[in-house]
């Protein structure tokens, strides 16, 4: 349960955390045509892995490259964050369970990706979610613009219509496994081809209605 205050703060004053703290952050693979290779056919249900709480990252908070991997990879993500516990839920109901969205960057290590037997450090090392800014409300998830830039260089753009599984699809296909609880996250997946990032660079996801979230790649 939440309720709207009557307090308000400059952005400058304060530092914004990852906006929930969830029991659980799931990921999808190949949600999007685009990022399928042409040999790889369209899943029938949506792909779901593990992420780690523990891979979140906050709004302009710093991605640390492991010193045992060069060259990882952004990915562009609408988030969906739960914010009433599903459990075993139709697609019909699965909004209902749904409190917003908001912006996402899947960080991946492309090599552990392709050569370890799971992706537990590939997709879930430190670092590797940054989450926010913030929850946006009352959006048509079935109609978002998603675009990622580096240095302002734009490297993915498409929209949540191109999903190949939709939102409402992907959060009952979960329940119906995973019990879902209020604050857990949902990374929807990405578009496009991914390229390696450099020590340095600016990541900006933007999403439309929800805003930009702003990340720096560093060195661990």
């Amino acid at each position: 349960a939440w309720s709207a205050s009557d307090r308000t703060h400059r952005l400058t004053d304060v530092v914004l955390e990852v906006p929930t703290v969830p029991t659980k952050v799931i990921a999808l693979a190949g949600n999007y045509r685009d990022h399928l290779g042409p040999d790889t056919p369209v899943p029938e249900h949506p792909q779901p892995f593990y992420k780690l709480p523990s891979t979140l990252l906050r709004h302009e908070g710093e991605v640390l490259q492991p010193s045992e991997h060069a060259g990882i990879h952004y990915e562009a993500e609408v988030v969906v964050v739960i914010g009433r516990r599903a459990q075993r839920i139709s697609a019909e109901e699965a909004m209902s369970h749904v409190i917003g969205v908001t912006c996402g960057n899947d960080i991946s290590a492309r090599d552990w990706q392709r050569n370890d037997r799971q992706w537990w450090r590939a997709k879930g090392s430190d670092t590797f979610g940054p989450c926010g800014p913030w929850i946006a409300t009352g959006l048509d998830v079935f109609n978002l613009d998603v675009t990622l830039r580096v240095n302002g260089e734009v490297r993915q753009t498409t929209n949540t219509r191109n999903m190949i599984h939709d939102i409402p699809t992907t959060v009952s296909f979960i329940s119906q496994h995973v019990t879902l609880e209020p604050g857990d996250l949902i990374f929807t997946g990405t578009p496009g081809k991914t390229k390696s990032m450099d020590i340095g660079d600016l990541v900006e996801v933007d999403i439309q209605g929800i805003g930009v979230l702003r990340n720096r790649l560093g060195q661990r």
